[in-house]
């Protein structure tokens, strides 16, 4: 039988943690480095597409998922001043009919602890940032900022979209501001409230759109407030904002969302940079995985998914392909990048749709999501349909291809 691979994660959140607790359900030994002193994660609510959930339920996590999770009936659109419908797209009952899993709202803490909570505790390393990434071809080596190494078969770069792995191999990259900034808040309530539906509702406007679910059970509402701005602002998830900021971004919307907006008591915001996708995420023993991979803006509610489905499948290729390091990583990018490059090029043009400037402009496009409505209700609004229904789970990796003397 052949040794399992020496595995070394660069990075403790959603993809770097799905990675870990994938291996070490196949046997692996991993080590994962999180410059931070503890896991966690923002203060904010996260979509699980079905496309995520099926992965979950893979790594035995539903049960945790459904407890702490919200199912949202519809992902509705709606005027931002008159909160009239422009599509709905069913969610309750027809994601696990369509697409093989429901589609469930959680709050990023609670879907990080539960992939933590698969990591071994001696398989992690906290307070340790990773400065620079070395190869000898027998192994790869990371080197941290106190000093340290780490000698792995195979390294991954899940540290991010200021990802120092990525630097290391690929270079640094700048990205572009795309002029949006997002405001991120989460607001406690009761249950579910009379001016917040128990949907994942996006409220598109002239310059700006607003997406509203329940997370945590219903016991609060996560807010996602994405405005157009001719200032910088800094790509960073714990910025600070305030209500009045955010209110002042949003004067003239719906009394739904300023009653909202209202009850909020903590803000954060960023600047959302856009990056094209790379052709190759591998270097010898080293690759990516996640934002480090593929940053994307947040139009479609794909950036954690992708990278927990990026997750399975580099685990799956790495035990299928034993110590055979190289091939694992070409299978591994095959089946990955084609998927996650479109979805960061859909993501893009999401962007430029919802915030259409002018009413005439906005007319057109909502006629055009009603016909779509009248024809296939999946295939309206975020036309996300083609990404719910991948299904990181069943991938099966090629075989290996034998050379011929």
């Amino acid at each position: 039988m052949s040794r399992k691979l020496r595995v070394g994660i660069i990075g403790g959140g959603i993809g770097g943690a799905a990675l870990s607790g994938a291996l070490t359900q196949r046997g692996f030994e991993t080590r994962i480095f999180e410059r931070a002193d503890a896991f966690g994660e923002v203060g904010a609510g996260i979509q699980m597409t079905p496309n995520a959930v099926k992965v979950l339920r893979a790594l035995g996590l539903m049960d945790k998922l459904s407890q702490a999770g919200f199912l949202p009936h519809a992902i509705v659109g709606r005027n931002w001043r008159t909160a009239r419908e422009n599509f709905r797209t069913p969610l309750i009952e027809d994601c696990p009919r369509l697409y093989g899993a429901p589609f469930v709202h959680i709050h990023r803490a609670d879907l990080h602890s539960m992939l933590v909570s698969l990591v071994p505790e001696s398989s992690a390393t906290l307070s340790t940032a990773c400065t620079g990434i070395r190869q000898d071809g027998k192994t790869a080596v990371a080197s941290f900022a106190d000093g340290s190494e780490f000698e792995a078969d195979v390294i991954v770069g899940a540290d991010g979209v200021r990802s120092t792995v990525r630097n290391a191999l690929f270079g640094d990259e700048e990205p572009r501001f795309t002029g949006n900034m997002c405001y991120r808040a989460v607001v406690p309530v009761d249950g579910v409230v009379d001016f917040v539906s128990p949907d994942s509702s996006f409220w598109l406007g002239p310059h700006g759109h607003v997406v509203t679910y329940y997370v945590r059970g219903g016991k609060a509402v996560n807010i996602v407030a994405v405005s157009e701005t001719a200032n910088w602002v800094e790509e960073s998830w714990n910025a600070p904002s305030s209500r009045d900021e955010m209110l002042a971004a949003y004067q003239g919307w719906h009394s739904n969302i300023i009653r909202l907006f209202e009850r909020v008591e903590h803000v954060f915001k960023w600047g959302l940079f856009d990056r094209d996708p790379m052709t190759t995420w591998s270097s010898g023993r080293v690759t990516l995985l996640g934002d480090a991979a593929h940053p994307m803006l947040p139009f479609l509610s794909q950036g954690a998914a992708m990278a927990i489905e990026d997750a399975y499948v580099l685990a799956t290729t790495l035990d299928a392909h034993g110590p055979d390091y190289a091939t694992a990583l070409q299978d591994y990018e095959a089946e990955r990048l084609p998927r996650t490059s479109r979805v960061q090029l859909e993501a893009r043009e999401r962007g430029k749709t919802y915030h259409l400037p002018s009413p005439l402009a906005q007319a057109k496009r909502d006629l055009v999501y009603w016909i779509k409505g009248k024809l296939n209700p999946q295939k309206t609004g975020l036309q996300a349909n083609w990404v719910y229904d991948y299904d990181a789970t069943a991938f099966q990796p090629q075989p290996a291809l034998k050379s011929v003397a």
